[in-house]
C-alpha cells in the first residue's frame, strides 16, 4: 500500500500495483518504520507523526534444528526441562520447544547489535549462531553441527517490509500510544503491537490485545 486517499467520501487503499480497495474505515498495522511512507490525508498524518516517540528494534533469529536433544544432559546438568538460556556469548539468548519435544533451539540476537551484521548471509549467521553454541557448552563447533539437521536465519531488519522487529517503550511511547488511540471520529485507525495499552510492551499476544481493542472500537462506532 502506498497511499490512504478520502476524497471520495469513502476511504481507499491504494496499491503499488495500481489497485485501489475502497471501505468506511481503514485500520493501519504497518510497522513503525514503514508507516512514514504512506501518503496519508492532513490530518491522518499529523496524527502519525506521533509513532517517532515509540522505539523500534531489530532482532536477528537464528533457528536450529537437531537430530536429539543434545543439551538435555551436559557437564552433569539434567537440562531436560530447559526453556531458555542466557548467556554471554555473542549470540546470548536461546530457547527451547520445552514441554513439545522437539529438538529445536532458537537463538535470538536482538538491539543495535543486530544493525552490526546487516550484511551477513544466512549461513554467516547460523555459523554465529552454532558458535555461541559451542562456547555456552564448551563444545567443538564440528560437534555441533554433527547433529544439524537443518537451519534457518532472518534478520528482520533486511525485511522491506518490517525494517526491524519490535517495538519498545521511549519516555514519550505511552503520550504516542494515546495519540494514535484516541477516537477522533475519523475513519482511519491505527494498531498494532506498538499500540499496546498494557504494563509491559510485547510482541505476538500485544498485536492481539490491540487488534480486539481497535475492532471494539470501530464497532462502537457504527461503522
Amino acid at each position: 500500500m502506498t497511499a490512504i486517499d478520502k476524497s471520495r467520501g469513502r476511504i481507499a487503499a491504494c496499491c503499488r500495483d495500481g489497485t485501489i480497495l475502497e471501505a468506511d474505515a481503514a485500520i493501519l498495522t504497518v510497522p513503525l518504520p514503514v508507516l512514514p511512507e504512506i501518503a496519508l490525508p492532513p490530518a491522518v498524518r499529523e496524527k502519525a507523526a506521533a509513532s517517532a516517540d515509540i522505539g523500534f528494534g531489530n532482532v536477528v533469529k537464528i533457528l536450529l534444528r537437531f537430530t536429539t536433544k543434545w543439551w538435555a544432559q551436559r557437564g552433569g546438568h539434567d537440562l531436560a526441562d530447559l526453556t531458555f538460556l542466557f548467556s554471554s556469548a555473542t549470540v546470548p539468548t536461546w530457547w527451547t520447544q520445552h514441554p513439545a519435544k522437539y529438538p529445536v533451539l532458537t537463538g535470538w540476537f536482538a538491539g543495535p547489535k543486530a544493525d552490526t551484521v546487516a550484511r551477513l548471509t544466512v549461513s554467516e549467521l547460523v555459523d554465529m549462531g552454532i558458535a555461541s553454541l559451542a562456547e555456552i557448552f564448551d563444545l567443538s563447533t564440528d560437534r555441533v553441527r554433527r547433529d544439524l539437521v537443518t537451519s534457518q536465519a532472518i534478520n528482520w531488519g533486511n525485511d522491506p517490509f518490517a525494517r526491524g522487529a519490535y517495538s519498545y517503550a521511549t519516555p514519550k511511547t505511552r503520550k504516542a500510544q494515546s495519540a494514535l488511540r484516541k477516537p477522533d471520529g475519523g475513519a482511519v485507525f491505527f494498531s498494532g503491537e506498538a499500540l499496546y495499552a498494557g504494563r509491559d510492551m510485547g510482541t505476538v499476544e500485544a498485536a492481539l490485545a490491540s487488534g480486539r481493542e481497535t475492532a471494539q472500537m470501530i464497532l462502537a462506532t457504527g461503522r
